[in-house]
């Protein structure tokens, strides 16, 4: 057996174990919101060191020459890491007094070195922060523990057992992250059985462009990129905050997706999706974008210089319709699909963006709408939809005929959870088989034809549309008088009873 074979491989739990030891350094000082980022940026750093030493053992090996060949045949073959910036050479220097600042100057050089795939992916840490992780001296402290968790952990691609080990961990501790971090969370990532109903309700297919204009950590579009099942797709996506920017970043290289195009900015205020001064269109639009944001830029949506608003302008105080809107916008004509997660007030509330949703109905661009169980996310409980819309029904497109909107009421059926409800395999497939094949299920789904909506003025809520009322048993008030006399009667017999038997014992009743 050879010396590789003995050494036992690095597993999920390995990577998952140590990576949660390693947020003992920081709980009490920063929230979880914060920390997550130092320990997710350590274990990719280590990841790509472990790695890029792995590669350099075996181009050495095969090849030989000089050092700076090597180096030079390796960079053509994956990316760069520069002298003195692995995670071991650090480690080297874990006494330095000023260990922070060697962490951000190996970073950086990484960064610099790598723009193409890494540019910006850690412009908005430092390990450096008097602010965030204490005077010096502490700080060296807590910074030696967090690289210390993390050395002992070997992460060379030979050395990991089967399956996407780092990517799977990588989506596994920011969903550990989300939970611990409440309502923050739903900044930077999107519960897994969530996105699992969302890929599936497009379809992507393999050549299709994929965009999600609110990507956050890009769990969704990894999502999505592994329902098509082959590299040959194209990921778009663009995320405001810049630290969560990075962590799609960071995800996207973990998970061996390479020309991703990850644009940081505001979609609503300034899309960075753009070609020849014209909004990119997409053959999926997907996203979980912030429930009903507020001050989200209602000011300049008349005069959006790409007209994206032109069926009307939402509200300044809820900002989910401008999402919508910004979706479709971008979904290609007669064949782009859009699925959109939504807080439930966006099927009913009147003013403008009922407006706006009669217009989207009334060109028939909406395709399904399925409500949610509740507590699904760890950001809030509250019960959530999907809207699914279909650019292929627009006049012209291969799915025009149909005038039907699909409402699927999967809200009742869900695993009860502790912390937060879970959809089981068989609850995420019913809701597909019914969506595909746009089935009337009693007291589950129902196809109802573009008139009838009209009809309840436009308001898309399910109970309108998919009867969930359950008869309740009728109760006959005569037999239960007579059965409660019958046992106050029998009651009556007992205490009777129980008296004679405690008199023959001679005790007082």
């Amino acid at each position: 057996m050879s010396e590789e074979n003995q050494i036992a491989k690095t597993t999920k739990e390995d990577v998952f174990r140590k990576a949660w030891a390693a947020c003992d350094t920081f709980r009490g000082l920063i929230d979880a919101a914060e920390y997550k980022d130092y320990v997710l940026v350590t274990l990719f750093w280590k990841a790509i060191s472990d790695s890029w030493r792995e590669h350099y053992d075996d181009t050495k090996a095969r090849y030989g020459g000089d050092e700076a060949r090597l180096l030079r045949r390796m960079e053509r073959e994956r990316f760069v890491l520069p002298k003195g910036a692995s995670f071991q050479e650090v480690w080297e220097n874990k006494d330095a007094d000023n260990l922070g600042e060697l962490i951000d100057i190996a970073l950086d050089a990484i960064e610099e070195a790598n723009k193409a795939k890494l540019d910006g992916v850690f412009r908005n840490i430092t390990f450096n922060s008097g602010t965030k992780l204490g005077e010096t001296k502490d700080r060296n402290r807590r910074l030696r523990n967090l690289l210390g968790d993390f050395k002992d952990l070997d992460l060379r691609p030979k050395q990991l057992a089967k399956g996407d080990i780092i990517g799977d961990a990588y989506i596994y501790l920011i969903e550990r992250f989300a939970s611990d971090a409440g309502k923050k969370a739903g900044e930077f990532y999107t519960p897994r059985q969530v996105s699992r109903v969302l890929a599936k309700l497009v379809a992507p297919k393999e050549g299709e462009k994929i965009a999600d204009p609110a990507c956050g950590s890009g769990s969704l579009l990894i999502e999505a990129a592994q329902e098509v099942g082959s590299p040959n797709v194209m990921l778009y996506g663009q995320e405001v905050n810049g630290g969560t920017h990075a962590l799609a970043k960071m995800n996207m290289f973990l998970h061996d997706i390479d020309g991703a195009k990850l644009e940081w900015g505001d979609t609503l205020n300034n899309p960075k999706l753009i070609e020849d001064d014209k909004l990119l269109a997409f053959d999926v639009v997907i996203a979980n974008p912030p429930f009903s944001l507020d001050k989200w830029g209602a000011e300049n949506a008349a005069n959006d210089r790409y007209k994206r608003f032109h069926r009307g302008v939402p509200p300044k105080s809820a900002g989910d319709w401008a999402f919508i809107t910004h979706m479709v916008e971008t979904a290609r004509q007669k064949a782009g699909r859009v699925a959109v997660v939504v807080p439930h007030g966006v099927l009913f509330r009147s003013g403008t963006e009922g407006k706006i949703r009669q217009k989207m109905i009334e060109e028939n661009l909406l395709d399904a709408v399925v409500s949610l169980p509740p507590n699904l996310f760890q950001s809030t409980a509250i019960q959530v939809a999907v809207l699914v819309f279909d650019r292929r029904r627009e006049a012209g497109g291969p799915l025009a005929k149909r005038k039907d909107v699909l409402f699927i009421d999967a809200s009742r059926e869900f695993q009860p959870a502790k912390t937060q409800n879970i959809l089981l395999e068989e609850h995420i497939t019913k809701i597909v088989d019914t969506f595909k094949n746009r089935k009337d299920i009693e007291k589950y789904s129902k196809a109802v034809p573009l008139s009838e909506i009209e009809e309840n003025d436009f308001n898309l809520n399910i109970p309108r549309y998919v009867d969930t009322f359950e008869v309740e048993e009728q109760i006959d008030i005569t037999a239960v008088q007579a059965e409660i006399k019958s046992l106050e009667a029998e009651l009556l017999k007992a205490k009777q009873t129980m008296k004679g038997y405690l008199k023959e014992l001679g005790v007082d009743a």
